[in-house]
């Protein structure tokens, strides 16, 4: 090609990036977005940072603008009350989304992080991981007897369902329930919301405060032991300083238990096997260099974020980036574009389990940082590191598609084969 091709083509290039830009709007996003948004992010990266989106609020993809949000929760809200009541009406789903921690400010934000932080401990991550790993070995024993399946539903979301069934004391029998309502009720944060998604969203929290309610019960007549690794007997009463979680918060927050740690660390887990299927000199260096599984799990973590957005509001006039924008503003913080920016990473779209350092959102910062994030590192390894050393030999054995949700990033399910 000479020169003139090439500046043709890359104007080309310039002018199809600049815009996807100008026409990108979060509530109105195609298939092509959901199976590859980081194209898009690149764009809005480079010809509009801080899109403004047609009903106001902005979207930021800088991992720098991203970072100072999030360490300035003064003048960046987590309180949705106000903006939920607009998607999600006088409905259940809207009570549980701000009640539950991580939609509320201090100082509710920090009397209910208080009562969960006994749970993520390192103590507490000592106890769970024996049962962690004996769960993995449990799930790979089952699809190594299969030979080919579906390697979201069969293998990584069994793991999280039963460490958050154990921590809420469900009797397994009830366990499948879990996932089902997670499901919809997270599906009620994005930004095109359906009527179809906030019913059901709605219908779940009301079945999952229910359950919530008989469990209770069932634990203050006959508590679990001490070494269980159950925690909702933590929650019910006063803690040492007195103080009593109001009966909504206790169920919501039981619900964000399971929301929190259910299909992030599942899709993790997926996601990670997917990375380095399309990365097979990475997988490779995986398995002659098993001490990287840590190292493995921030970069699939930044390369591709379980969580890809996130949102704050502004408690007063402020600069971002180089732009002032008025209070009350909504901003979106683009997650998986800020942990592909070219500023701070360098190669930022290839796969690399040797990276350092890593200074990924994948699980925000700030007060408002991932309180299971050690809970979830440690699934996630022990999950990826017990598969890749059980299966030698490991592909796709079908089309996998990512689901429809731009919030989360994963898969509706992921058939392998693996001997």
């Amino acid at each position: 090609m000479d020169a003139i091709d090439a500046d043709a083509l890359y104007d080309g290039i310039a002018e199809a990036g600049s815009a996807a830009a100008a026409s990108f709007d979060i509530g109105r996003l195609d298939r092509e977005f959901y199976e590859d948004p980081y194209p898009v992010f690149h764009a809005l990266r480079r010809h509009a940072p801080l899109r403004t989106l047609p009903d106001g609020s902005r979207f930021l993809t800088r991992h720098a603008d991203l970072d100072a949000i999030y360490r300035n929760p003064q003048l960046f809200s987590s309180d949705k009350t106000v903006d939920f009541r607009r998607t999600m009406g006088d409905t259940p789903l809207y009570e549980h989304h701000t009640t539950s921690l991580v939609f509320n400010d201090p100082p509710r934000h920090t009397r209910v992080r208080k009562r969960l932080a006994p749970a993520f401990t390192p103590r507490a991550l000592r106890t769970l991981r024996a049962r962690v790993e004996e769960v993995v070995a449990e799930a790979l024993d089952e699809v190594a007897e299969m030979g080919r399946f579906d390697l979201l539903h069969d293998f990584a979301m069994k793991l999280p369902i039963e460490l958050i069934g154990d921590m809420l004391g469900v009797p397994r029998a009830d366990r499948h329930r879990l996932s089902p309502w997670a499901v919809a009720i997270l599906g009620g944060l994005e930004a095109g919301l359906s009527d179809e998604q906030r019913a059901a969203g709605s219908e779940a929290v009301e079945e999952f405060k229910a359950y919530l309610r008989w469990l209770i019960r069932e634990r203050e007549r006959n508590p679990l032991s001490g070494d269980s690794g159950e925690v909702l007997s933590k929650l019910i009463g006063p803690d040492a300083d007195g103080d009593t979680l109001s009966e909504l918060e206790l169920l919501h927050n039981c619900i964000f238990l399971l929301n929190a740690g259910h299909e992030t660390t599942a899709n993790t887990i997926t996601n990670g096997v997917d990375a380095l299927l399309r990365f097979p000199a990475q997988l490779a260096m995986l398995r002659r260099r098993p001490e990287l599984i840590g190292s493995a799990i921030e970069e699939i973590l930044r390369f591709e974020s379980p969580v890809q957005l996130g949102n704050r509001k502004l408690t007063a006039d402020a600069e971002i980036g180089g732009e002032r924008l008025a209070e009350g503003t909504y901003v979106w913080l683009a997650i998986g574009a800020a942990n592909r920016d070219p500023d701070i990473f360098g190669d930022p779209d290839s796969l690399d389990i040797t990276r350092k350092p890593n200074r990924h959102l994948a699980f925000g910062a700030g007060i408002h940082v991932c309180a299971g994030m050690s809970l979830g590192r440690m699934e996630a390894s022990v999950a990826l590191d017990g598969f890749i050393r059980r299966f030698a030999e490991i592909e796709r054995a079908a089309e996998a598609r990512h689901h429809m949700r731009a919030r989360f990033r994963g898969f509706t399910s992921y058939p392998v084969r693996a001997a």
